[in-house]
């Protein structure tokens, strides 16, 4: 990695932009960075891990991620801005940071914070220009970590070398050095293996332990099982012989749990063949006792019978009778009918009686059904009357219907009159409209052939006004280019002649002991020329020459764009005229109006010919109309005298149909209803006769039936009669006495029923508790087999359960015991680990003892051979071992600590351990060559011979083609050191000054 060019603006104690040119102070190959205390040294390197990184090293780092990295000596509009070119990885590349800028608002008062901003460019050497990459912090952050293979921390150690820092790691204890080594070297991933060991352990050892558990909850559960028959092991989870003792103590409560299965079993057995014997000594006396009561409850029911006895024979009495009296049923029932029929045909008779005149209150049916014809006679010589009365009524519509067509024609008679005297002027009204129309469609497609060009020339003198405007700015941007050509053309000349006045220096920067001068041939050089400041080398004059060949290039440009706006500017002042774009624009509007309106008139034009036409309809359906109403009129002054003498023949016949009536309809209303009184009468006076001529058959069939059947009155029959119900009924009881009767006697008659009954009574009292007693002893005898059972099965589940648990378990507590060791091991814990190291404190030696011997290179250089760095892994005091650092003195061939340097001693034991440490963490970041290194403050401690050998070690390192930039105030070295970059403290902010190159 080397370092091209810094530029500052307005960062840390620096006001404005400040630029450090790398190049041209690397040319020596070492150089001083001095200036006052707090005039902003340690700001310019704070800028380059800036650009790199985003953040500032260190301590520094607190207030450095946003605005407190601004200048305080900053103007209000300038915003800070850091921008690093150099090349890393072989590539050229150019880095630039903006951290978040709280600047003035554009408008109104206050302020705005904005956003930090990055880019990354990199310098494409074929085409001779930068190239942008990326905009984004992160990919830009990746990419340059990548590139130089280092983190922050790292790049602060290993490119800005504070001493102050290397002093306390010599003194430190091997905590502390443990600390800055592991964020040096990275080893985080050995402190990762050494946590996952750990949490793989208390994995693992968390697995075992629930494992254990739940193993004892087995053995918990076997116990409760067993009951008092098993010991549980007084071991812990986790603890060894656990799951041995567990599997041992169960065998043992199945073994025992078997031995009472037996014995329970046995029990049940004989407590079986108990209740089978007092069960059937239980079924014999329920027998006995079945039989006795049985016989007891036969003699009761046999008394019961005796007793109703007398009953059942009454009720054998009155059945008989009940058969003898269905014989009489038939007449009984026709008579009742008979009698039924008889007293409906009568009420009838006297309902239609009650409706006739008092006249015929004694007439018989015939006389009744005379009447009847009498009077329908009368009704159908009414039937010509009535049909008169109707055409009398048609005649009356009739004539009201001529009476309305005589006013309708009246009235269309008179709306055709009146109509047809306004024709003439109507007519010449709407042919006016249609020419009117027609003159406004003529009209209309004029304006339409010269609203196009009106339109055309409108747009062209918009065009023509437009391109006036961007001709104007168009020759401003002409001679604004040609300005800055002219300028740049001068400056590149400026430069070209400076450079030409100092060619000679540059030539000489060339030059070689012993090699040919290109200029003379010599071979000597006693007084080469030196570069002057402000010396112009052929990279300024190209990059002035490039600028000028730019502008040159855009005034072409812009002189071409004005030729094509002056061009389309004579076109459309050629197509749009000299005439206003106002006047154009009013005489346009004009004509839109003039064309809208001829347009909306000529629209009418089909309108007002359909109403012509539809007026001329009009008119001819107006005539029609008014010649066939004079027609009409006549042919109704016929038609209603033939209707008038109709009419009066009608009047004179129906005054004879109706007599005092007011109509025919109601006269023959009159004689249909007294037709039909008479003729219901007359039908119900025969039926009344007939039904009482069968009541008095039915009554003589009655007396006839009682006598045949052995009653003395039809009355006695009927009340022998019996119903359905009560015949059922009666029925039923002889049934049950009968049935009753044969099953007491068939249970006397039986002889085991007999027999019990000689027996003594039965004890099924004493019989049942023997029983139930038998039935509590093999209740409880099964009752323990079943809890024997499930014991043993019980046990023998969790007892498969618990193996299987051990089983599983044992590849588990194999990786605790495993896992546990490797932990122990890498932590430093283990009685194996004899120097109790941690893994990472191991790597860390490992690392230590290299930087040892990188560093012992350079340290026995600067102490003239006296002093050698070594590593030691031996334990201090009760910490752990592997990070100890001791110094062997060559002069007293002792080994000691480095807290026993002095002050000059320490400072150069530092410094060599900084370079080594560089050396071997430039080789572990994969060996990007770092080109460019700063050294900052330790050398005031040192005497001038020390010194000597310092800057000795220090300019060996230009071997490498490096170069070391060293951060001091010592004033002897601005005497040793040439090439300087000075800050130069100020009220208004800090400045830079470059001296002693070229």
């Amino acid at each position: 990695m080397r370092l091209h060019r810094l530029t500052l603006t307005a960062f840390g104690p620096f006001g404005g932009t400040q630029t450090v040119d790398f190049d041209d102070l690397s040319t020596a190959g070492l150089f001083l960075l001095h200036g006052p205390t707090g005039a902003g040294k340690t700001s310019v390197l704070d800028a380059v891990c800036y650009a790199l990184y985003g953040s500032v090293p260190g301590a520094r780092q607190g207030g450095g991620q946003g605005t407190a990295l601004r200048s305080d000596h900053a103007a209000s509009a300038t915003r800070t801005e850091v921008t690093l070119d150099l090349t890393v990885a072989g590539r050229r590349l150019e880095v630039t940071r903006q951290p978040p800028w709280e600047r003035p608002k554009k408008r109104g008062t206050g302020t705005t914070l904005d956003k930090a901003q990055t880019w990354l460019r990199e310098y494409d050497a074929p085409a001779g220009a930068w190239k942008d990459l990326s905009r984004s912090h992160q990919e830009i952050g990746e990419e340059i970590t990548q590139l130089l293979g280092m983190s922050r921390e790292q790049f602060c150690q290993v490119v800005l070398l504070p001493q102050g820092d290397f002093a306390r790691f010599l003194r430190a204890d091997a905590e502390a050095r443990g600390k800055l080594l592991g964020r040096l070297f990275d080893t985080r991933r050995f402190a990762d293996v050494e946590k996952r060991l750990a949490e793989r352990r208390r994995t693992t050892e968390t697995q075992v332990r629930d494992g254990d558990a739940e193993l004892l909850a087995d053995a918990h559960r076997m116990q409760q099982a067993a009951g008092d028959a098993m010991e549980l092991p007084e071991l812990a989870p986790g603890e060894p012989g656990l799951a041995e003792a567990v599997l041992n103590a169960a065998a043992v409560a199945r073994s025992t749990a078997r031995e009472q299965l037996t014995v329970a079993a046995c029990t049940l057995t004989a407590a079986e063949s108990a209740q089978a014997a007092a069960g059937r000594a239980l079924d014999d006396v329920r027998e006995l006792a079945r039989l006795q009561q049985r016989f007891a409850q036969a003699r009761e029911r046999a008394a019961r019978l005796e007793q109703g006895a007398e009953a059942y024979r009454e009720a054998l009495a009155l059945m008989e009778r009940a058969r003898k009296a269905e014989a009489v049923a038939p007449a009984l029932d026709l008579r009742e009918t008979s009698e039924a029929e008889h007293r409906r045909a009568a009420a009838a008779e006297a309902r239609a009686r009650a409706l006739l005149p008092d006249t015929f209150a004694d007439a018989g049916a015939a006389g009744l059904a005379a009447a009847a014809r009498r009077a329908a006679e009368e009704l159908g010589g009414l039937d010509s009357a009535r049909r008169a009365e109707r055409r009398l009524a048609e005649l009356l519509d009739e004539r009201a219907g001529l009476d309305r067509q005589e006013r309708a024609d009246a009235d269309l008679l008179h709306e055709a009159e009146a109509w047809l005297d306004g024709w003439e002027e109507r007519r010449t009204t709407l042919q006016s409209r249609v020419d009117t129309a027609q003159q406004a469609a003529a009209l209309a497609e004029q304006l339409a052939e010269r609203r196009e060009p009106a339109q055309q020339r409108l747009r062209a003198s918009r065009m023509r006004d437009q391109l006036a405007q961007d001709t104007d700015q168009a020759v401003q941007r002409v001679r604004t280019a040609q300005d800055e050509t002219l300028r740049a053309k001068q400056h590149w000349l400026d430069l070209k002649e400076q450079r030409l006045n100092g060619i000679a220096a540059e030539l000489a920067a060339h030059l070689t002991d012993g090699a040919p001068c290109a200029v003379c041939g010599a071979t000597e050089h006693p007084d080469p020329a030196r570069k002057v400041a402000g010396h112009v080398d052929r990279e300024a004059e190209e990059h002035a020459l490039t600028a000028y060949q730019r502008a040159d290039e855009q005034r072409a440009e812009h002189e071409r764009r004005l030729s094509v706006v002056r061009e389309a500017l004579a076109a459309a002042t050629a197509e749009a005229g000299d005439s206003p774009t106002e006047q154009l624009a009013r005489e346009a509007a004009e004509l839109e109006e003039r064309h809208a309106q001829a347009r909306s008139a000529a629209a009418e034009l089909h309108a007002a010919r359909e109403r012509l036409r539809q007026a001329g309809q009009e008119h001819e359906r107006r005539l029609t109309a008014r010649q066939e109403t004079a027609v009409r009129t006549a042919s109704r002054v016929g038609h209603r005298e033939r209707l008038e003498r109709e009419r009066s023949s009608l009047e004179e016949e129906l005054d004879r149909a109706r007599g005092s009536l007011d109509s025919v309809a109601a006269r023959a209303a009159q004689l249909e209803r007294r037709t039909a009184l008479l003729t219901d009468a007359a039908d119900t006076a025969r039926v009344a006769e007939d039904t009482a001529q069968r009541l008095k058959d039915a009554d003589a069939r009655l007396a006839d039936a009682a006598f045949r059947a052995g009653f003395e009155t039809p009355q006695a029959a009927a009340s022998a009669l019996l119903d359905n119900a009560a015949h059922r009924e009666l029925q039923r009881r002889l049934d049950a006495w009968q049935h009753e009767d044969a099953a007491v006697r068939a249970v006397l008659a039986e002889a085991d029923t007999a027999a019990a009954a000689r027996e003594p009574q039965a004890d099924l009292e004493s019989a049942q508790q023997a029983a139930d007693e038998a039935a509590r002893r093999l209740r409880d005898a099964a009752s323990a087999h079943d809890a024997a059972g499930r014991r043993c099965a019980e046990l023998d589940r969790l007892s498969a359960r618990a193996t299987t648990s051990v089983r599983r378990l044992a590849p588990l507590r194999e990786e605790y015991d495993r896992v546990a060791r490797m932990a122990g091991l890498a932590a430093g814990t283990s009685a194996d680990n004899e120097r109790r190291m941690r893994l990472e404190s191991y790597v860390l030696a490992a690392r230590l003892e290299q930087v040892a011997a990188a560093a012992t290179v350079r340290l026995r250089r600067m102490s003239s051979g006296r002093y050698t760095l070594v590593h030691s892994d031996d334990r201090t005091g009760r910490g752990r071992s592997g990070l100890g650092l001791h110094v062997v003195d060559a002069w007293t061939g002792r080994e000691r600590d480095t807290a026993t340097l002095s002050g000059g001693e320490t400072f150069f034991a530092s410094l060599a351990l900084a370079l080594g440490l560089a050396d071997v963490v430039t080789d572990e970041a994969g060996g990007v060559r770092l080109d460019t290194l700063f050294i900052d403050e330790g050398f005031g401690s040192l005497d001038d011979q020390t010194l000597d050998e310092v800057l000795d070690v220090l300019d060996s390192l230009r071997e490498r083609d490096r170069s070391v930039g060293i951060v001091s105030h010592v004033a002897d070295l601005r005497r040793r050191i040439h090439a300087q970059l000075e800050v130069v403290k100020g009220r208004s902010g800090s400045t830079l000054r470059q001296r002693g190159t070229g």
